[in-house]
Formats: C-alpha cells, sequence, structure tokens
C-alpha cells in the first residue's frame, strides 16, 4: 500500500488516509528561514511582504485561507488547541507568522487524527517557529505526550553570514517528537551510534594478548533481582545473593574465548573487544549525521533535502517492519526512499508537481520501475486539468509543461517571468546543432490573441526557432490567425509552424503540435558553459556545438529546473549547473 498523492496535504489526509491507520508521521514543512530571520513577521498591509515560492506564494500570507483556518480551530476543533491559537492571534496578530502558524495548526489536527494509538510523529523545523509549533503541539498531543526536542547539527562548518556580528551562525535543527499515547512503539535501544576512532582508543584502553578490551559485568546487579537458573558457582566463585548475568554454558564459552578476567582480589569481569562494539546509545542531540555535501552522490539538487540517514534512524526507533510511514510534505521523497529501504509502507505528499516526477525517478532509479506506484491527483482528463488551472495556475503551468516534455521549468518567485515557461531542444542540423522551443502556458479563461502576439515576439527577441502557446480551452479564430502571421520555422524535419496554439481540452481528444524529435539531453548540457581562450562563449551555430547551452540562465528573481525525464542526471547535478529545483524549499 504505497501511495504517491498531488495535491494540498489537508484535502489528502482527510479524503485518503483512513483515521488511526499511520503508525509514524515525519514532516518537514516549508518555511522561508532562508530569507531576513523575522520574515514572517511581517504584517500583510506592509508594502513588502514574505515572497513565497511555487504553489506556496500565497500560503503563509493571512487572507482568506488563513482567516478560515482559525475560524475552524477555534470553533470545530476547539479545547486547548482553540485557546493556544486564539492566545496566538492575539500576541502575533494577523502576520505572517500567524498565518504560517494557523495553516500548521490545521494540518497538525488532521496529522493527529491519521496516527495510530501506537503512533509518533516527528515534525522537522528551525529555530524561527519551533518554539510556537511545540505549543501547538502540546495543546494537540498532550503536554504527557512529549518525548524530546531533539536537535540535529547538520553543519560541522557553520558558514559565516551578514548577520554574524549579531548573532551566531545557525548550524542546527529542531525535530520535535512526539507519541500519541504511553503505548507508542519505540524502538530507540536500537538506535546505536558508531564511535570514533579516537572515542574507541579511550573506550577499550586496556590490553592483554588478544587485543584491547574494556571491562563489562558478569555478575547481576541488586536492580536485577535474583533469578534461581542463574546462581550457581563458577570456579569457586559463588555470586550469591543475586547470581550471574547469563547460563552457566554461555560463561564458560566466555572464558574459552580468554574474554574472561579476574580482579586481584578475584572478582570476575568480562572483557568486551573492540571488534564487537555495537556502538553508543544516541541521545537528543545528534552531531554524527551531516547535511548533503555538493558532491554527494545521494544528493538530486534540492539545498535543504535531508540525508538517508537521518529518516532511517527515525524510522528504525519509531516503526517495524510492515509498518505505515507517512509524509505530508514529502519534498524530494528522501522519507518514502527510506521507508521502501527499510521495509515499511508508505505515503507521500506534495503540492508540487514537479516533487512528484522527481520523487517517481528516484525510486524508479533505486528500486525499478514496478516499485513506483502511479501517483494520485496528477490530471487525467480535461475536468481534472480545468480545476487545476482554476485552483492552482502555477502548477497547472508546470503540468502543461510535463505533458509536453521540456528540458528546461522556469519559476519565478515575483516579477515578470519573460514570457517564458519552459524550453525545449532537438537536433537541428550537422554536428548535431541543437534549435530552441519555447512554452508559454495560460491558465485562466480570458486568453486572447494579444496574448499570442506577444509570445512572438518573445520568440523573436529570444532568436528561439519556434513556440508553443499552451492554453486550456480551444483558440479562437483570431488566436489561430496570430499563430499563422508568424509563419514557418526552417529545421532539418522540414518546415514546422513558428507558434503552434495547444490547447488542454483538445489534447485529451489525442490532438497533439507538430514537434521535432525530442532527445534526453545529459544533465551537463545546462551547467554554465565555459570560455574560450579568446574570451568567447561557444558559437550556437558552429557546425560542431558543444552540447552546452548558453541562453538558459536565469534572469533575477529567477529559478531554472531540469524536467528529470528528459534531462539524464538531473538526478546528480554538479556545483555548476544553475538549478535550482522548487522542491528545495518544499520539503526534504
Amino acid at each position: 500500500m504505497n501511495k504517491l498523492y498531488f495535491g494540498d496535504n489537508l484535502d489528502v489526509t482527510r479524503k485518503y488516509v483512513e483515521p488511526g491507520s499511520v503508525d509514524l508521521i515525519y514532516l518537514d514543512p516549508p518555511f522561508n528561514s532562508n530569507a531576513r530571520y523575522n520574515v514572517l513577521f511581517k504584517s500583510p498591509r506592509e508594502d513588502v511582504s514574505s515572497a513565497q515560492v511555487g504553489a506556496f506564494l500565497d500560503f503563509w500570507i493571512w487572507g482568506y485561507e488563513a482567516e478560515r483556518a482559525y475560524e475552524h480551530l477555534l470553533t470545530t476543533v476547539g479545547g486547548e488547541t482553540g485557546a493556544i491559537v486564539r492566545a496566538l492571534r492575539a500576541a502575533l496578530g494577523d502576520s505572517d507568522m500567524m498565518a504560517y502558524l494557523v495553516m500548521m495548526a490545521i494540518r497538525l489536527v488532521e496529522l493527529h487524527r491519521a496516527l495510530k494509538h501506537t503512533g509518533c510523529m516527528y515534525l522537522h523545523c528551525d529555530p524561527t517557529a519551533s518554539h510556537y509549533l511545540k505549543i501547538i503541539l502540546d495543546a494537540i498531543f498532550g503536554v504527557a505526550n512529549y518525548r524530546n526536542e531533539v536537535t540535529w547539527r547538520r553543519s560541522r562548518n557553520p558558514k559565516g553570514s551578514q548577520h554574524q556580528a549579531k548573532r551566531y551562525s545557525p548550524d542546527t535543527d529542531s525535530i520535535l517528537f512526539y507519541a500519541k499515547s504511553d503505548d507508542a512503539v519505540l524502538r530507540i535501544e536500537r538506535i546505536k551510534r558508531p564511535l570514533s576512532k579516537e572515542e574507541l582508543l579511550e573506550k577499550y584502553d586496556r590490553v592483554d594478548n588478544l587485543g584491547p578490551f574494556t571491562d563489562g559485568p558478569v555478575v547481576r546487579s541488586p536492580s536485577m533481582g535474583a533469578r534461581e537458573n542463574l546462581s550457581y558457582v563458577y570456579k569457586d566463585y559463588d555470586p550469591s545473593p543475586w547470581g550471574w548475568r547469563m547460563e552457566e554454558d554461555k560463561l564458560a564459552a566466555i572464558d574459552m574465548r580468554g574474554d574472561l578476567g579476574w580482579t586481584s582480589n578475584g572478582k570476575p569481569y568480562r572483557k568486551l573487544r573492540m571488534d564487537d562494539d555495537t556502538g553508543a546509545p544516541v541521545g537528543n542531540c545528534w552531531t554524527d549525521i551531516s547535511s548533503l555535501n555538493p558532491q554527494s552522490a545521494e544528493r538530486i539538487g534540492y539545498p535543504t533535502q535531508k540525508p538517508l540517514a537521518l529518516l532511517e534512524r527515525i524510522i528504525k526507533a519509531s516503526s517495524n517492519e510492515g509498518d505505515l510511514v507517512l509524509d505530508p510534505f514529502c519534498g524530494c521523497g528522501t522519507t518514502v526512499h527510506a521507508s521502501e529501504t527499510l521495509g515499511r509502507r508508505w505515503i507521500g505528499i506534495d503540492v508540487s508537481i514537479h516533487a512528484i516526477h522527481v520523487i517517481e525517478e528516484r525510486l524508479g532509479e533505486h528500486f525499478g520501475a514496478l516499485r513506483v506506484p502511479r501517483s494520485i491527483g496528477i490530471p487525467a482528463d480535461y475536468e481534472t486539468a480545468a480545476d487545476l488551472a482554476k485552483n492552482d495556475p502555477f502548477q497547472f503551468q508546470w503540468w502543461a509543461n510535463y505533458l509536453l516534455g521540456v528540458h528546461l521549468l522556469k519559476e519565478v518567485k515575483k516579477g515578470a517571468d519573460r514570457g517564458i515557461d519552459g524550453e525545449l531542444f532537438f537536433p537541428n542540423g550537422p554536428g548535431r546543432s541543437y534549435g530552441r522551443l519555447l512554452t508559454s502556458v495560460k491558465a485562466g479563461k480570458n486568453v486572447n490573441p494579444a496574448m499570442v502576439r506577444e509570445f512572438r515576439g518573445v520568440i523573436e527577441r529570444e532568436q528561439a526557432e519556434m513556440g508553443l502557446f499552451i492554453c486550456l480551452n480551444a483558440p479562437t479564430r483570431e488566436m489561430l490567425k496570430e499563430a499563422v502571421v508568424a509563419g514557418f520555422a526552417k529545421t532539418v524535419h522540414g518546415s514546422i509552424p513558428r507558434i503552434q496554439i495547444m490547447a488542454i481540452d483538445e489534447w485529451f481528444q489525442n490532438q497533439r503540435p507538430q514537434l521535432p524529435p525530442i532527445e534526453t539531453l545529459p544533465y551537463a548540457a545546462f551547467s554554465k558553459p565555459s570560455r574560450t581562450g579568446t574570451g568567447k562563449r561557444p558559437d550556437r551555430n558552429a557546425p560542431e556545438l558543444p552540447l552546452v547551452f548558453t541562453k538558459e540562465l536565469p534572469q533575477a528573481g529567477q529559478n531554472v529546473h531540469l524536467n528529470p525525464r528528459v534531462v539524464r542526471g538531473s538526478l546528480r547535478p554538479t556545483p555548476a549547473a544553475n538549478s535550482q529545483p522548487i522542491s528545495a524549499k518544499l520539503g526534504g
């Protein structure tokens, strides 16, 4: 029962996740802590508000959705949760921070409902809002069910910043750990931290003919109580009244190996060997798992990607094989990857279509196509596509580009997008010269000929060979006229209309635009091109074109993303690539 959902996690959880069905929840919700530290304390009435990316453009700003969630928490949820939320609003006002807390609180209530009586939840956050979130979780779970605040030291070498003179460089995250009840499944004793070489030498500080060792007990302590079957005399030593820690045959085997020692006053002890060391118990300060460096083979291009080791520790400590793990902000899929590796069932939810496709590629690469579930919630007909266009135009834009199979997708935080939503490259000459096709996606109903005319200007400005104008409904006669005026692109594949209009309703009637062959390209092709000895960039029209595209570097305020389905190695980016996937800011 592995499920991958595209959509708002609140809606998905309410609709598809049964109450009391989940054993473990891990969530790493989006938080704009990379911006100025107190950005979420801004009021929506100010000219400058917190800029959120992608699907969360308006999510953490106080508005209709936040007000509606607040009302639900007070009138429907009520109790301690409603009281805490009311008090927080009295203190923080209608700020972006309050919007963030309200939108998180309503989701945390639903996640608590989804947990089994024996379940646990880990909420990954940073210090900007962790104290507020803990108060909300105390109200939802009950103070008695708080277990730990795990401090994860993600970096051993904190970087300096413009705030260095005012505060210490942050190099830790908080992971708030709650159980639903005292019956929660916990296997924390399974988790051991391997000792460093220095720690091993310090611990195993004695040596005999078999090597280094340290002392260990073989006689029971008073707190363990006496056991009749372990009360025997061995080599004239009587451990009464408490007895030995093991049966006589096991004690004799230890002695035969040379691992039973005797003190000068005749008391026995066990010689514990370095090779048998299972590590030290793990406390609530995790310093042995570092964040992924840019060269890590595990990295897939998300700046906030969490290491597999971190999620594997959490999953091993709080679930058993076959248990169900839920990540409602699954981002680039680290939780589902770790769950699949450890034999857990899982549910992943993300509001970004790009994230869903990246997870699909990641699972396919590591476990094979048969282990990748069909994603639920991605439009499969015109009606669901129209709903997406109405409710989330940004994600409609990304989905439409994925239909076409573009190589590059562009995300603009604020301001004009320069008329380009996606780019595609195709072989177009001797020596494998490449042509360029641009896309422009319009989700609204008020699409008009002027938009097509503007797109023609974009194609001319960018010196692209052709473009595809994508809209929801069939184009009008006037729109088609504007496309025809653009004429034809001369390619090695023949004359192709320079501007074509692709309507989603016609797509689902199996009507397709005329396109040149689309190739899968290597990730390295999108790296920053190196300069030649003459200080000039490679000529795009040269007979032997180096496979580097020079016009795709993002403008200010814009991020460029590679489509993992048509760019080989896009799950293994190099530091030179000027790409930052959207889900970098949406989760782990």
